[in-house]
């Protein structure tokens, strides 16, 4: 089995390779989806977050708000730090089990492992290659714009709370530059999942 991670910035496009790579056959295991999914009413991770956010993040049916608890986080950096250590030892401790469950299915799938804050985490410690889905800073405001009606003034400050893209680019080994065409995306992307399906695994 081959565990590739795969990660980017706020609007780099991050969420359309993934899609490309699992229709070309990859396995892709979402930190997203688990992050949503361990956070559920009624789990360790819940009950945690309520004890230290108060439950004014919760909705109707008690379920969290992650709209709300986005809001606290966003510009109070100990609060965002401390949602983080509650929530990411949750989501490796399930990435690992879907790990052991496709490598008991298929040893020869190639997983992608599609983390926002791959880096931010830590979790790229033990990964041969690493992904980093690129667009220049400027490409990443106009979308973000766009896309979530924002204001330029909204979009770069979403954009600064994370991990500049120029430094994810660094610490890639592997760089799909998502700056042109979606089909020349998908082209570097098919491209590249040939070469990893010829990589000796590692993990």
């Amino acid at each position: 089995m081959k565990v590739i991670g795969l990660t980017g910035g706020i609007a780099t496009g991050k969420s359309t390779v993934s899609e490309i790579l699992e229709n070309a056959g990859a396995v892709i295991i979402d930190a997203d989806r688990i992050a949503r999914e361990v956070v559920r009413k009624g789990l360790p991770a819940y009950r945690e977050i309520v004890a230290n956010f108060g439950k004014s993040i919760w909705l109707p049916d008690g379920e969290i708000n992650r709209n709300k608890l986005g809001d606290i986080i966003f510009n109070a950096p100990a609060k965002k730090q401390l949602l983080n250590k509650i929530v990411h030892p949750h989501v490796r401790k399930e990435t690992h089990r879907q790990l052991q469950q496709i490598e008991s299915a298929d040893p020869n799938a190639i997983v992608i492992l599609d983390i926002p804050l791959l880096f931010e985490a830590e979790m790229d410690k033990d990964l041969s290659e690493v992904i980093v889905v690129y667009a220049p800073a400027h490409i990443q405001i106009k979308r973000l714009m766009k896309r979530d009606s924002l204001t330029q003034t909204a979009a770069r400050a979403r954009i600064r709370s994370q991990m500049p893209i120029e430094e994810k680019k660094r610490r890639a080994t592997i760089v799909i530059d998502n700056s042109g065409t979606r089909e020349n995306t998908r082209k570097q992307t098919l491209e590249i999942f040939k070469r990893l399906k010829k990589m000796p695994a590692k993990l």
